[in-house]
């Protein structure tokens, strides 16, 4: 049963304004209710998922509507999952499924899946016959609370996370938190942490639930879980309808990725879930702050307690990196050919930070 509909609209000053309308529904997810495959429609739709998702049980009863891949003028793609699936090759495997399809610009893609699935889908429809209509339906915690907002598009390239992709805002997307409750711990921590990193910069409320409700979110409870979601989209959305194309506010989102995304990328691709990353580029850039003398001790120690207590990782190099010149190699991916500093978030409190230059020996700092 539908509970809810949100719409968030987006400046985009190249394109005026694009409005993404959000659906949200209680109970066990019901796809074929909503999406009613094989009904009679003017446009041709092409579902995109991955074989975890499909393997859903809430996905059964969807993925056996359609016979070879079709029912009526849907069609249904299932791709690889996982990050190490998150490439061009992918996008790419898209379009040419959609164009072997004769799916026009006037058709939709809908994807169905975790942060990996929404994003090249989402990047595939912004390039396929040079723009066509995409909708997403979120299944993981980190999908619902950061990548299916905000219309940021991409894949990964080289070992680098996300160095291609586009600002394309889906214009429909589906919401069934308890989709949450199927996700192995690794999943459901990973989209926690995703949650928390907003909830520092721009959240206190959040931020409070997180420190004072771990058990029942531990626990999953339901109606928490679903605080933490609406949360997270009206927080990321009051940011990015003022900036969807990351000139200025939006940037605060990107709070701990710097480190997160090198630890991704020298552990290997799929080594360690996003979120996991996100948490120990959270550890590391609050350590900095202190060293910096941005925050207070007691600040620093109240958001490692935190952390530790959620299962994630604050040591300085992490356990799934080894090998020789660890710190090097960490600053040699962080700064990648830029200038002798790079500009970092530093966190003076929960919803106060500010852009500074950190130098190569700030890094070292906390890198050993």
């Amino acid at each position: 049963m539908k509970k809810d509909t949100l719409q968030i609209s987006y400046l985009q000053p190249y394109n005026g304004t694009k409005k993404s309308k959000l659906f949200f529904y209680d109970g066990s997810p019901d796809l074929i209710s909503v999406f009613k495959p094989g009904k009679n429609s003017s446009k041709k739709r092409l579902f995109i998922t991955d074989g975890t998702t499909a393997s859903l049980k809430e996905m059964q009863d969807f993925s056996n509507c359609f016979d070879d891949g079709c029912c009526g003028s849907d069609y249904l793609l299932v791709l690889g999952s996982g990050e190490a699936y998150k490439n061009i090759e992918s996008v790419l495997t898209i379009a040419k499924y959609a164009l072997e399809n004769n799916l026009s610009r006037n058709d939709l893609f809908i994807a169905i899946g975790g942060g990996v699935i929404c994003d090249i889908t989402a990047f595939a429809a912004s390039i396929y016959k040079r723009g066509i209509e995409v909708h997403l339906v979120p299944t993981t915690l980190l999908a619902m609370t950061d990548a299916a907002i905000g219309g940021k598009t991409g894949c990964d390239l080289n070992n680098t996370k996300n160095p291609i992709g586009t600002f394309y805002p889906a214009t429909e997307i589906y919401y069934w938190p308890s989709f949450v409750q199927s996700l192995n711990d690794n999943q459901y921590t990973s989209g926690l942490a995703a949650a928390f990193r907003l909830s520092l910069i721009a959240n206190k409320e959040l931020y409070e639930i997180f420190k004072n409700q771990s058990e029942q979110i531990k626990n999953r409870d339901q109606n928490v879980i679903n605080q933490i979601i609406n949360a997270c989209i009206t927080t990321k959305a009051e940011i990015i309808k003022k900036d969807l194309t990351e000139k200025n506010e939006r940037v605060l989102l990107n709070y701990a990725n710097t480190f997160a995304y090198a630890f991704e990328s020298i552990a290997g691709t799929g080594v360690v879930a996003h979120g996991q990353a996100i948490a120990w580029g959270i550890a590391r850039q609050v350590e900095l702050s202190f060293k910096k003398e941005y925050c207070k001790e007691a600040f620093k120690s109240e958001i490692f307690s935190i952390l530790e207590d959620y299962g994630w990782e604050t040591s300085p190099i992490p356990s799934e990196v080894s090998g020789g010149g660890i710190t090097e190699r960490f600053i040699k991916t962080i700064m990648n050919k830029k200038s002798d500093t790079i500009k970092l978030l530093m966190l003076k409190d929960i919803q106060n930070a500010s852009m500074e230059d950190i130098s190569v020996s700030d890094l070292e700092s906390v890198l050993k």
